[in-house]
C-alpha cells in the first residue's frame, strides 16, 4: 500500500528539486527564475519574490523574468509596482495573452476601466477562447454600468468555462441587481451545486429569495453566506436590516456594526445602528453613531437633533444613576417627639 505521507508532487517539490542545481550553479539566472515560479505556483510569494529579485540581479535581460515578478507583485496587490514590472516584461520583448491578461486585471482592480479594456481586448486578440480575459471583460462593463455588455461577456466566459463558481457568482449577483431574480436563482443553483461552500453565491441566492418575497428564505441564506464566509458585508448588512425591522435590535447591531467595518456608506446602516443603540437604553453609544452621520451629512439639522436629544437622554440617565445609590443608602430617621426645653 502506498504511504501518502511520503508522496510529493505538485510545484512546491518542483522547487525542492532546483536546491541541488542552485548550489551547484548559483550563478545561473534561469534556475532562480524557475524556482520563482514554481514558489508562486505553491503560494510561496515572499520566497518567489527573493527567487525573481535575485534572477533579475544576474541577468535582466529577458522580459519574462520580469513578468514573472509582476505575478508576485500582483499577489501581494502592490498594482502600481504589478504595471511597472509588466512595462519592463513588454520593453524587452516578452508578449502572452498572460501578459496582458496579467495587466488588464491590474487595471481593473486600479479601476482603470478603459486601459483594462484595452489590454484584454489584446489578450482575446491573441487567445480568442481566453475565458478570464472574457470575464474582467464583462466586470469591467459592470462597473461603466454597461450591464448589456457585462452580461454578454460573462455568459461568454461561462460557456468556456462552465464549472467556474466566480463566473456565476457574477452573472447572478448582476441579474438580482436588474430585477432579475428567477435568473439569479438559475445562476446561483447551479454555483452551489458545484461548490456548496461558496458564500457568495448564498447571498446571491438570499438576495433573490427577498426581491421575490420570501423573506425567511432570504435570511436563512444570508446566515449561511456569512457562516462560509465572515467577509460577505452585504449578507451582514441584509441580516441586520431584517432584524432591525423585526426589532431584535441586538442582532441587528451585531450584524449591521460587522457590515460597516468593511463598507462604511451602506445605505440607512448607521442610522440603524444609533437607533438601536437608543432602543438598547444605550444613548452614549448612540450619540457617536449620531455624531458620524452630523459628520457625513453637514449641515442635515435632523441628525444635529437626534444628537443632541441622545446626548439629554444620556445625562438623564447619568443623573438617575448618581441619585439612586444616594437615595437607596440613607434610612429615613425614626419619627419621635422633640425633647422638651427646659
Amino acid at each position: 500500500m502506498v504511504n501518502l505521507a511520503t508522496v510529493q508532487s505538485g510545484p512546491q517539490l518542483q522547487a525542492e528539486t532546483l536546491e541541488g542545481a542552485i548550489a551547484r550553479q548559483p550563478r545561473k539566472a534561469s534556475l532562480y527564475a524557475r524556482r520563482a515560479m514554481f514558489r508562486l505556483d505553491a503560494g510561496q510569494i515572499a520566497p518567489a519574490l527573493t527567487d525573481i529579485n535575485q534572477a533579475l540581479r544576474l541577468d535582466d535581460a529577458p522580459g519574462e523574468f520580469y513578468f514573472i515578478k509582476a505575478r508576485a507583485l500582483r499577489t501581494q496587490n502592490r498594482l502600481d509596482a504589478t504595471l511597472a514590472a509588466a512595462a519592463e516584461a513588454s520593453k524587452r520583448g516578452f508578449s502572452s495573452p498572460e501578459l496582458n491578461l496579467l495587466v488588464g486585471e491590474t487595471h481593473l482592480a486600479a479601476r482603470h476601466y478603459q486601459a483594462a479594456l484595452d489590454h484584454l481586448d489584446r489578450a482575446l486578440q491573441q487567445e480568442p477562447e481566453l475565458a478570464a480575459a472574457l470575464f474582467y471583460k464583462g466586470l469591467a462593463h459592470a462597473a461603466l454600468a454597461d450591464t448589456a455588455q457585462a452580461l454578454d461577456y460573462l455568459r461568454a466566459s461561462l460557456s468556456r468555462d462552465p464549472r467556474q463558481p466566480e463566473i456565476l457568482h457574477q452573472l447572478a449577483f448582476l441579474s438580482n441587481a436588474n430585477r432579475r431574480p428567477a435568473a439569479a436563482a438559475v445562476y446561483a443553483a447551479r454555483g452551489l451545486r458545484l461548490v456548496p461552500s461558496y458564500g457568495a453565491l448564498w447571498y446571491d441566492y438570499g438576495r433573490q429569495h427577498e426581491l421575490q418575497n420570501r423573506p425567511d428564505s432570504a435570511v436563512s441564506a444570508y446566515a449561511r453566506a456569512v457562516q462560509l464566509d465572515t467577509t460577505l458585508y452585504r449578507a451582514d448588512y441584509r441580516l441586520g436590516l431584517a432584524a432591525f425591522k423585526q426589532r431584535k435590535y441586538a442582532d441587528a447591531l451585531s450584524h449591521l456594526q460587522r457590515a460597516l467595518r468593511r463598507a462604511s456608506s451602506l445605505p440607512a446602516a448607521r442610522q440603524m445602528v444609533a437607533e438601536s443603540f437608543e432602543a438598547l437604553g444605550r444613548p452614549t453609544e448612540a450619540i457617536v453613531q449620531y455624531r458620524l452621520l452630523v459628520a457625513e451629512n453637514p449641515g442635515n439639522k435632523h441628525w444635529t437633533y437626534r444628537a443632541w436629544k441622545a446626548g439629554e437622554r444620556a445625562r438623564q440617565l447619568r443623573g438617575d444613576t448618581l441619585r439612586r445609590p444616594v437615595r437607596q443608602a440613607i434610612e429615613p430617621l425614626p419619627e419621635r417627639p422633640l425633647p422638651k426645653l427646659r
